[in-house]
């Protein structure tokens, strides 16, 4: 069973004391909040009380450097739903290593992944092929290594949930259609 709570457990007892920095069920959309006047710590603020939101948001701040910490939504633009073609592909662009890494954090915690394109009032693009660089980017963080914070979190997920550790290629699949697989 995967509970918000433990998660938020997982997250606040490996990353708060080091990174001022707290995950946070929200009601709305999610964001990322620096510490400020109002609030002494960073906030991963996941939208709706979602078990997969709130591993993508967290995805995002394993991406974020220490100086995108800092700001708003780490300082990155977000272009709403209802993208062009091209205002769509620098959106996958940008999404490629946060998906990733949602991908290996649901792998650790035993939860089913799955891809966001997040444009449903938008020009649609082909899914497969943004899986397809989403699972080719897994397979090189698993060769060349997750940084420090994804591997500590990756490793608490593996031992709350009792998964396999070390993550393995083998644990990342996804069906594709032959036909469309050869088109990429």
């Amino acid at each position: 069973m995967h509970t918000i709570s433990d998660l938020i457990n997982i997250f606040d007892k490996q990353f708060f004391s080091r990174y001022n920095t707290r995950l946070i069920k929200g009601r709305d959309e999610p964001i990322y909040l620096p510490a400020n006047t109002h609030c002494h710590y960073h906030q991963v603020v996941f939208a709706h009380g979602f078990y997969a939101s709130a591993l993508h948001e967290i995805a995002h701040w394993l991406v974020a450097g220490a100086k995108r910490r800092e700001q708003e939504d780490y300082g990155y633009w977000y272009c709403p739903d209802g993208r062009d073609k091209a205002k769509q592909h620098e959106f996958e662009n940008v999404e490629v290593k946060p998906q990733a890494i949602e991908w290996a954090l649901s792998v650790a915690a035993g939860f089913n992944f799955n891809v966001s394109v997040d444009n449903l009032n938008g020009e649609q693009t082909c899914r497969f092929s943004f899986q397809q660089r989403v699972y080719e980017q897994v397979m090189v963080f698993l060769e060349q290594g997750f940084n420090e914070r994804t591997t500590q979190l990756l490793y608490a997920l593996s031992q709350f949930y009792n998964t396999p550790w070390p993550l393995s290629k083998q644990q990342f699949t996804w069906h594709c259609p032959k036909e469309l697989l050869d088109a990429l």
